[in-house]
């Protein structure tokens, strides 16, 4: 007997170090080639890139996976807690595998074969972080095997808090969110340090399986799945049995964060932004670089410019009648379902979409859109309304094909299953609504930084991303005259200096181009002053002629309105595209005293690691890293950016568009600011493009309307009329409460009284003067000297300027006309 067990006793020693050969033989192959675990030490995963406002305010994400990388040192102990409870309560005690819990696993896994249910995993934190940065995601023996061993390394390489850090900003929570911190924002909209018992809990509980226990979708097996962590919790030491008891009594309360732009009306800035930063870095650094950038919006101004371009736009719409209803729908017996499948303009919440129940005489009967919040409640499912004819006159004003007719009833203009826009009133009632089919920019810029501080690209972004402030390129019409006349002022001639404002005839080749003023006639010889003031087109192309359009070229191109302008008198007019912002930055060089500009969105940009990789502002500061104080002055900075335009030119030519607004082409904006203001108007040929540019002495503003495809927009529709309402809105609502400030006059500048139209000095008590500013070594003229005249004879200019012209001699200081 004893020589019987001795002999199995030697075959299963045998056969054992057979298996422990075997076993040794498959763990050496399944853990050959082994991925690198140092390469954690170098973990760099996708982070979320955040754009800010000026005011620090959260503007924009960008991301592929949603996540902000979190130090261990920023998690809460009450975050910590929740998780190794619900994953590796044993994390800071074993090492690397948990063999207490394999062992578990093992039992259960045994009981559950013939079940045919998963099998029941026991992998630790530390395994989690070696399968989900090193391995694959299958379920094998090799894997399992890699996985342990990996497990083991990583232990003696790195610190309990930094695998715990690792796994905390690796793992998929769902709803798209990467990282404890991501899942926080993307759950609950909050950060985790202000995450609550049962909130922490549920997000400890979806590493498991984000589908598994979708707060919506399965909120039955979430809120038990998290109950479950909670219990956990409290067995651990976490939490006590009372928390523990109130938290499972709560609902999941999950608040998912909305996605896109965060500020209200800033979709066209954040586009743009996002646009500059794709040019600048690319896609992956943008959506995987975790940049923080903070912008120059102004989100207080952006309201504002938002307010003011819709009003303007929808003022000129209405104007123009009712072009129809948005769709139509069958109201059947449940319109409330067709309804709610129609898009509205999720960026324009006043409005709401409603279909058309009954028309009559006395107005519309509505159905407003379900699922749609009115004055912060959710509406019910079929709530009506009703729009008064008063509150829809615009729209008895319709088109039928091309043809605009006036409707009798209410009835002649909509019927019952059309879908259109309505607005509550604040007392009551509905009034009809209509998306305006006019385009239009406004930009709001800081002359002395070019920080853009408001920018909106059109009506609404929902319905147009299309951004007509830097992608549409239109004619500026005469609101590019400002730059050929401070061309002219830094070139020897004086804003005293007079022009013959008359027909002139340009031959090219075998073409004659003869310009106009608008709305016709001439004023015979005219000051600078005058010609900008009322904008007179055929001064400008004299004075183009005069000093070559060479000049005016170099000008516009050390302006930034132009990269290359053509060398065409038309050119001289603002016959030649360009944008909104460009305008708006080279206004900015005459409003702060002829330094040039980059107009940016941008003011700067930290990577993932806070250092900042770029910054708007280049002014240098040697004084401002000093360690101490040995005496030294205060630190100053230095503005080492070019001076593209003499100053006293910048304050003469921004004297004379302070006539443009007082006397001249935009008196509406004097009237309604009442303070010191400078700008100038533009108009294009056929009323196509409408523009005003103006300033304060710390305020650029740029306005333009037109259709995305040119055509007239009526007689009349002039930059005056149409755009510069919309500046003077914008300006009444920004400098609100603001002291009044005068442009400031270059040292050494004259100032004499001078007759307005003559140009000459004026004498005692003489009417229709005004106080110009002169350059040092200038003045008014000793002779009076006509710009225009010297070309062709005197008898035939005058025939030409009017049928009487010829037989009047106009007598004027050393000179005839």
């Amino acid at each position: 007997m004893i020589r019987l067990i001795g002999y199995f006793f030697g075959i299963g020693t045998v056969l054992a170090l057979l298996a422990a050969g075997a076993v040794a033989v498959y763990v050496g192959d399944a853990t050959k080639d082994l991925p690198d675990y140092e390469v954690l030490s170098k973990y760099e995963p996708p982070v979320t890139t955040r754009v800010h406002a000026s005011d620090g305010a959260l503007m924009a994400e960008f991301a592929r996976e949603r996540r902000l990388y979190l130090p261990i040192q920023a998690v809460p102990d009450r975050v910590k807690a929740a998780f190794l409870s619900a994953e590796d309560k044993n994390f800071y005690s074993h090492p690397g595998i948990d063999v207490y819990g394999l062992a578990r696993a093992v039992i259960t896994n045994v009981r559950n074969m013939s079940t045919g249910a998963r099998p029941v995993g026991a992998s630790t934190i530390t395994q989690q972080v070696a399968k989900n940065f090193l391995l694959t995601s299958k379920q094998t023996i090799k894997r399992k095997i890699r996985e342990a061993v990996l497990a083991f390394r990583i232990e003696q390489a790195y610190t309990k808090d930094r695998i715990l850090e690792l796994y905390l900003n690796e793992i998929f929570f769902g709803l798209g969110s990467y990282g404890i911190a991501g899942a926080a924002l993307a759950y609950y909209d909050k950060s985790v340090n202000e995450l609550t018992l049962e909130e922490a809990a549920y997000l400890a509980a979806l590493p498991k399986g984000p589908g598994n226990y979708h707060p919506f979708k399965n909120t039955e097996r979430a809120i038990e799945r998290r109950n479950w962590v909670i219990d956990q919790m409290q067995r651990n030491g976490y939490a006590t049995p009372e928390d523990a008891l109130e938290a499972k009594n709560k609902p999941l309360g999950v608040n998912p964060r909305k996605r896109g732009t965060y500020i209200f009306a800033a979709d066209y800035f954040t586009e743009e932004v996002r646009r500059e930063l794709i040019s600048r870095y690319g896609q992956d650094a943008l959506y995987e670089g975790g940049l923080s950038v903070r912008s120059t919006l102004d989100p207080k101004l952006q309201v504002m410019a938002r307010a003011a371009l819709h009003t303007g736009l929808m003022k000129y719409d209405r104007l123009r009648g009712f072009r129809g209803a948005v769709t139509r729908i069958d109201i059947g017996a449940d319109w409330g379902v067709p309804l709610g499948e129609v898009k509205g303009l999720s960026d324009v919440p006043e409005w709401i979409l409603a279909v058309v129940l009954r028309a009559d005489e006395t107005g519309l009967e509505i159905g407003l859109q379900p699922g749609r919040e009115v004055s912060g409640d959710l509406k019910p499912e079929r709530e009506t309304g009703f729009v008064e004819l008063d509150d829809m006159k615009f729209a008895m004003r319709y088109y039928e094909g091309d043809r605009r007719q006036k409707a009798k009833s209410p009835a002649d203009v909509l019927a019952s299953g059309d879908v259109v826009f309505v607005q509550k009133k604040p007392e009551g009632g509905w009034t009809l609504e209509q998306p305006p089919e006019i385009g239009g920019a406004l930009v709001a810029m800081d002359p002395h930084t070019g920080r853009v501080l408001a920018l909106a690209g059109g009506f609404s972004y929902a319905q147009s991303e299309f951004n007509r402030a830097t992608q549409a390129y239109r004619q500026p019409g005469s609101s590019f005259k400002p730059f050929v006349y401070a061309a002219a002022l830094d070139n020897g001639y004086t804003p005293a200096s007079v022009i013959l404002d008359g027909p002139i005839s340009i031959k090219s080749g075998n073409k004659i181009w003869e310009p106009k003023n608008y709305g016709g006639g001439f004023a015979g010889p005219s000051t600078l002053r005058l010609g900008i003031e009322r904008s007179r087109n055929l001064m400008t192309v004299r004075l183009a002629k005069d000093m070559g359009m060479n000049l005016v070229a170099e000008y516009a191109e050390r302006f930034g309105v132009y990269d290359d302008l053509g060398l065409y008198l038309p050119n001289a007019l603002g016959s030649s595209e360009t944008t909104v912002l460009r305008m708006v930055s080279a206004f900015s060089v005459m409003a702060n005293g002829g330094k040039q500009i980059k107009p940016s969105l941008i003011d700067r940009i930290q990577d993932r690691y806070g250092n900042t990789v770029f910054r708007h502002d280049e002014r240098g500061c040697d004084g401002c890293v000093a360690t101490g104080w040995n005496g030294q002055g205060e630190p100053e900075l230095i503005d080492n950016r070019e001076q593209v335009l003499d100053p006293m030119t910048a304050y003469q030519i921004t004297s004379m568009m302070e006539g443009v607004v007082t006397r001249g082409t935009a008196v509406s904006v004097s009237k309604k600011l009442g303070r010191p203001v400078a700008g100038k108007t533009g108009t294009t040929n056929e009323e196509k493009d409408a523009w005003f540019v103006g300033f304060t002495p710390n305020l650029v503003v740029g306005v333009y309307m037109g259709y995305d495809t040119p055509r007239p927009m009526g007689k009349g529709s002039t930059g005056g009329g149409l755009a510069a309402p919309i500046f003077s809105d914008f300006m009444v609502a920004a400098l609100e409460g603001t002291r009044p400030v005068d442009f400031r006059i270059p040292k050494g500048m004259k100032l004499i009284r001078i007759n307005r139209k003559t140009g000459m000095h004026a004498g005692d008590g003489e009417a229709d003067t005004i106080l110009e500013a002169f350059k040092p070594g200038t003045g008014p003229a000793d002779s009076y000297t006509v710009i225009g005249l010297e070309d062709i004879g005197l008898q035939e200019r005058a025939e030409k300027i009017s049928p009487t012209a010829s037989k009047a001699i106009v007598s004027g200081a050393g000179g005839l006309y």
